[in-house]
């Protein structure tokens, strides 16, 4: 028998909801849509369910709006059926029922993400495990101890312990033998990096070593340190390093693409930071390409360092793109349509409703709360007093009225300016929502809770006067 889904809505969103399925055309569940009794979806309460839906309800699942703010679980207690949040957006309805392709799987990886702490030397051992632990809890799969020229780490074998006491997986990356055969002797898991001149370090200690050519841009000389490490029986990883744009950057891609060709057995590893660093362009368009480069070689490992504010979220980007990638990859298909995490700064389906949509809308609206939306011409502010639109939030306020209101004014200045932000540069405005920024600044439930109880504070005052 077909799932039968029950769909919660109010008077304003019920018209578009009933367009939308019925734009589905044939689909594998029945649906029924109740209208419970309010103007506006997302004001809907767990009370007013509770009260007004029909305890003989029949239905497999019931969906409500993704503003709703009630306890799912006690509403599907109270009447024995599964109730869950849908989209935010009656626009987002068909992907949600899966009309639009599956709902992807980026719970799989196939990278190890070893993220450098550069100047792990100078930081107290407390300071190093709460920077590893931030580290790790953005994705990183390996903690990489940084050593620096000319700057004693004395503290190098303690905080080896320290971090491998605390469960993690550690590396040190040193150009220096001595602190290399140090962190060896400390138990280290990872050496960076190893060449055909210093491997015999390796043959003393376990651990994996990270082998670089002993001659930059020489794969000949990689080539003597991975034959030296497989007589010697060394778990190895190889690096054919890849340099910074204008310095050797597209020679050292074809160098990745001739070691692949060379070895194509041999675990790989790629440090990023040379490109997320040393350009001065948005990070996560630069570590989708690299994660990109890396999956069709087969490159199992990144480095990824922080160093410039403008790489802050690197690890949680490096580690989305490894998920995209990775599903997209088994999917034999283009890395489109798995996920926004990386879409930062612009989005695919920027407005949730055309022109037509907001106007016809504008025309049901009976009360004098102000309604915010966004479409290709402009942003739309419109409420029982009028319809206005404009490309400036500025040109607004002369027709709002609410130079006496100083709640409002503030209210609605801060979300006119959310608006125009989001129309200027093509992102997704929901009124009473926090902009989507993907990882660069992930939302939490407390910011949405936040500005939805403001949100509907500020209606209910309206209401009230």
């Amino acid at each position: 028998m077909a799932e039968h889904l029950v769909f919660l809505t109010g008077h304003l969103a019920k018209t578009r909801l009933e367009n939308v399925l019925a734009g589905l055309g044939a689909t594998p569940f029945t649906y029924e849509i109740i209208d419970i009794g309010v103007k506006v979806a997302a004001l809907m309460t767990e009370e007013i369910v509770s009260r007004r839906l029909p305890r003989s309800l029949k239905a497999d699942r019931v969906v409500l709006p993704g503003r709703f703010r009630g306890h799912l679980e006690r509403l599907s207690d109270t009447f024995g059926v599964p109730f869950v949040r849908g989209p935010d957006e009656v626009a987002d309805l068909p992907i949600y029922l899966g009309r639009a392709g599956k709902v992807p799987d980026l719970s799989r990886h196939d990278m190890r993400i070893f993220a450098e702490i550069v100047d792990a030397s100078t930081l107290s051992l407390d300071d190093l495990l709460q920077r590893a632990k931030a580290l790790a809890s953005a994705g990183a799969d390996v903690i990489d101890l940084g050593c620096l020229p000319d700057t004693p780490f004395l503290h190098l074998a303690e905080a080896v312990g320290r971090l491998k006491a605390e469960g993690l997986s550690v590396s040190v990356d040193s150009a220096n033998p001595g602190e290399l055969e140090l962190a060896a002797r400390s138990g280290v898991d990872y050496l960076l990096s190893l060449n055909e001149k210093t491997i015999d370090i390796a043959t003393r200690y376990e651990g994996t070593s990270i082998l670089v050519p002993a001659i930059p841009g020489d794969l000949d000389s990689l080539g003597r340190a991975i034959d030296a490490a497989r007589k010697a029986g060394i778990s190895f990883i190889a690096d054919p390093v890849l340099d910074p744009i204008h310095f050797g950057f597209a020679a050292s891609v074809g160098r990745f693409i001739e070691a692949r060709r060379r070895w194509p057995d041999v675990e790989m590893m790629m440090g990023t930071g040379n490109l997320t660093e040393l350009t001065d362009a948005d990070s996560s368009g630069v570590t989708a390409i690299l994660a990109g480069l890396c999956s069709e070689l087969a490159i199992a490992n990144v480095l990824v360092v922080n160093v410039s504010p403008h790489t802050v979220r690197t690890v949680e980007e490096h580690d989305r793109a490894r998920r995209i990638m990775f599903a997209a990859k088994n999917d034999h298909a283009l890395p489109r349509g798995y996920d926004a995490g990386l879409l930062q700064i612009h989005d695919r389906s920027p407005f949730a409703s055309s022109v037509a949509d907001i106007n016809a809308l504008a025309e049901t609206v009976r009360d004098a709360n102000f309604r915010i939306m966004t479409a290709p011409d402009g942003i739309h502010v419109f409420s029982n007093q009028g319809h206005w639109t404009a490309k400036d939030a500025f040109d607004l306020f002369p027709s709002l009225d609410v130079a006496q209101d100083g709640a409002h004014a503030f209210y609605l200045g801060a979300e006119l300016m959310k608006a125009q932000i989001a129309w200027k540069l093509g992102k997704r405005y929901s009124q009473d929502e926090p902009l989507a920024w993907g990882v660069a600044s992930p939302r939490t439930s407390e910011d949405r809770t936040r500005l939805a109880e403001a949100g509907h504070t500020l209606r209910a005052k309206k209401e009230g006067s």
